[in-house]
């Protein structure tokens, strides 16, 4: 049982002075890589609570000397934050209802079903992959502006419905699913339909949990296309209404947009530690097999 919980380094390794070396230069490696992702979360949450004259001062204190937490409260009330929030979780529930249904029945067709050239039509979603994502944003707003879907939540649903990355990791992992059990229930009379709400979709909880995670990721952190496709300033997600009225402003403090900067911020952060465990459980579990 001892040799169960043995860590990178037994006791017999210790005694090795090169090992011990290595296994603390690993160690400094990653409190440094640590050090340089907190760092920038801490000192736009400590700008956020100086007084703008200190935040512009040389050379730059990284606590505060006086504590303002009213600045958070004048970002809160600067802007619309919980309209704009409303747009983006409308973008995201959207985007996640497409994911499941459209992605999910597809991901299941070439999965479980005897689709006509299966294999070809994965390789080419597999192809997709190595097309950079700014090669068809264009063709996408041509389309969206053709079908006058501008300015509306489906120009962000329906470019959602084609994520090839999505829908790879979802086939892979239905392909896990054994087979009986979808013949049993065909047997039972069970249409493809209810074969893929009543068996596929229960048991692929996990990877849609993942993706969820991913999803809200994309539309809390998206702030270019919806610049694009959307008109109206009321129906910007919040990374835009940020980019517009706080990154692009002109007469704002400086530690009123880093307070802002980290009310927003801080959100995707909580929501990635918190179900971290789900991210690389999904993604080992629905990870491209070769």
């Amino acid at each position: 049982m001892k040799s169960l919980d043995r860590g990178i380094l037994s006791s017999y390794d210790y005694r090795k002075k090169t090992n011990k070396l290595g296994f603390l230069f690993i160690i400094a490696v990653i409190i440094a890589m640590v050090a340089s992702m907190l760092y920038p979360v801490l000192t736009a949450l400590f700008n956020g609570l100086k007084a703008n004259t200190e935040v512009n001062s040389f050379p730059p204190r990284f606590l505060p000397s006086e504590w303002h937490f009213d600045n958070y409260k004048a970002g809160w009330n600067f802007m619309d934050l919980p309209g704009f929030l409303k747009n983006t979780l409308m973008i995201f529930g959207g985007n996640m209802v497409m994911t499941v249904v459209v992605l999910g029945l597809a991901a299941f067709s070439l999965s479980k079903l005897n689709v006509p050239y299966q294999r070809a039509i994965y390789f080419f979603f597999m192809i997709t992959l190595f097309i950079p994502p700014s090669t068809y944003i264009i063709p996408n707003f041509l389309n969206l502006k053709d079908l006058g879907l501008l300015n509306t939540y489906a120009a962000f649903w329906l470019p959602a419905s084609a994520s090839a990355f999505y829908l790879l990791l979802l086939k892979n992992f239905m392909d896990g699913i054994h087979h009986e059990m979808i013949e049993a229930a065909r047997i039972d009379g069970a249409s493809d339909w209810k074969c893929f709400s009543l068996i596929a979709v229960p048991l692929s909880i996990p990877i849609f949990s993942t993706l969820a995670i991913f999803v809200f990721s994309t539309a809390w952190n998206d702030w270019f296309w919806p610049s694009l496709v959307m008109h109206s300033d009321s129906k910007y997600p919040l990374a835009t209404a940020v980019y517009k009225y706080v990154i692009s402003a002109q007469r704002l403090n400086l530690n009123i947009r880093f307070a802002i900067l980290t009310m927003v911020m801080l959100p995707p952060i909580i929501v990635f530690l918190t179900f971290q465990k789900f991210i690389m459980r999904g993604l080992q579990l629905g990870g491209v097999k070769g």
